[in-house]
């Protein structure tokens, strides 16, 4: 298989994989990921449906990614937006069905599931180098374009800072501290401090030796 072929399935394996890993680790229900504790903080400050909101934000990075390098707009950000969360509802679905009001334990486990799926697919199609989704793209033009940074402290950097924003705009729209945990939990702070460098670590270990493997 050549580079080329190489670099689309990576693309489609990576956000496929995306889509179910998120699903499975908003079931476990530890808390979204940051960028998800961001957007629903600004639904609860914001009245604009969440369906909607959740378009303009990702148009909004989708034009700073253009304007700041567009070599990360590509296939996997088309797919991203069109697919990700269609396959992200069915994994979560589907768990749902067959796996209905889990105990700790299996949540913990699925929340383990959940986030090294999220890390790997990640590390697939940033490496594939055909686009990535406009929030991934952020920590990529910080770190490797604008050169502020190694890619998994920008990344850890930019988590936080959506957690942060996103809890703040979330208590400013009214709602109560004790159900801070809805949206910034365990599972996002994991997310926060673990991903970008987990990240890196399957780019280097696992995606970029893949890339570049000759068949026998």
């Amino acid at each position: 298989m050549n580079t080329k072929c190489k670099r689309i399935l990576m693309s489609i394996v990576g956000v496929t994989l995306c889509g179910m890993s998120a699903g499975i680790y908003k079931y476990a229900a530890f808390g979204v990921d940051p960028f998800q504790c961001f957007v629903f903080g600004v639904d609860a400050a914001v009245p604009i449906a969440y369906g909607t909101l959740y378009v303009l934000l990702n148009a909004g990075l989708l034009i700073f990614s253009l304007l700041a390098d567009r070599r990360y707009v590509g296939l996997a950000t088309v797919l991203n937006m069109l697919f990700l969360g269609y396959v992200l509802q069915f994994t979560h679905d589907l768990l749902a069905r067959y796996l209905p009001a889990p105990m700790l334990w299996q949540r913990l486990i699925l929340m383990a599931i959940g986030f090294t799926g999220l890390c790997f697919s990640l590390s697939l199609y940033i490496t594939a180098d055909l686009g990535v989704s406009t929030y991934d793209a952020i920590a990529l033009i910080i770190s490797r374009t604008w050169g502020v940074g190694q890619f998994r402290f920008v990344r850890i950097l930019t988590d936080f800072a959506c957690v942060a924003v996103g809890c703040a705009l979330y208590l400013l729209g009214g709602n109560p501290p004790d159900s801070i945990m809805t949206i910034a939990g365990p599972g996002t702070i994991l997310c926060a401090a673990c991903m970008g460098p987990l990240i890196d670590w399957f780019n280097r270990r696992v995606s970029i030796p893949l890339l570049h493997r000759q068949a026998a």
